[in-house]
C-alpha cells in the first residue's frame, strides 16, 4: 500500500509564496511519477504537475508555469510543490498522486493515479 501524506496548506493573500509537501512511504515501484492535482469547488480534479521519481522530467499545467516548481528528493522520498505569485485562482484542495504512466498516457489523467493523499487546503484571498 502506497501512503502519501501532504503538509504545507494555507490561507495566503495574492502574490504570496507556499511550499507543499507529500511524503511517500510503502510499496511504490510501480509509480514512476509523483504529482500534484487540485480540486477547486464545484470543479472537476485538475493535474497541476507531475514530476518523475529521478527528477528528470516534470509537467506542468499551462496556468501554473513559470510560477509553480515541482521536485522530489529520494533520499526523503518527498515531492514538493514551490507555488509563487499565486492567485485567488489557484484556491483549492491540493492532492499528491503516485502515477503510473506509460508511453502515450497524460500524466494529467486521473486513470493514471495508483494513489492519493488526503488533501492539503490552499486559500488565496486579499
Amino acid at each position: 500500500q502506497v501512503r502519501l501524506v501532504e503538509s504545507g496548506g494555507g490561507s495566503v493573500r495574492p502574490g504570496a509564496s507556499l511550499r507543499l509537501s507529500c511524503e511517500v512511504s510503502g510499496h511504490t515501484y510501480t509509480a514512476n511519477y509523483l504529482g500534484w492535482f487540485r480540486q477547486a469547488p464545484g470543479k472537476k480534479r485538475e493535474g497541476v504537475a507531475a514530476v518523475s521519481k529521478g527528477g528528470g522530467f516534470t509537467y506542468y499545467v499551462d496556468s501554473v508555469k513559470g510560477r509553480f516548481t515541482i521536485s522530489h528528493d529520494n533520499a526523503k522520498n518527498t515531492v514538493y510543490l514551490q507555488m509563487n505569485s499565486l492567485k485567488p485562482e489557484d484556491t483549492a484542495m491540493y492532492y499528491c498522486a503516485a502515477i503510473s504512466l506509460a508511453v502515450g498516457d497524460d500524466w494529467y489523467d486521473l486513470n493514471v493515479v495508483d494513489a492519493w493523499g488526503q488533501g492539503t487546503s490552499v486559500t488565496v484571498s486579499a
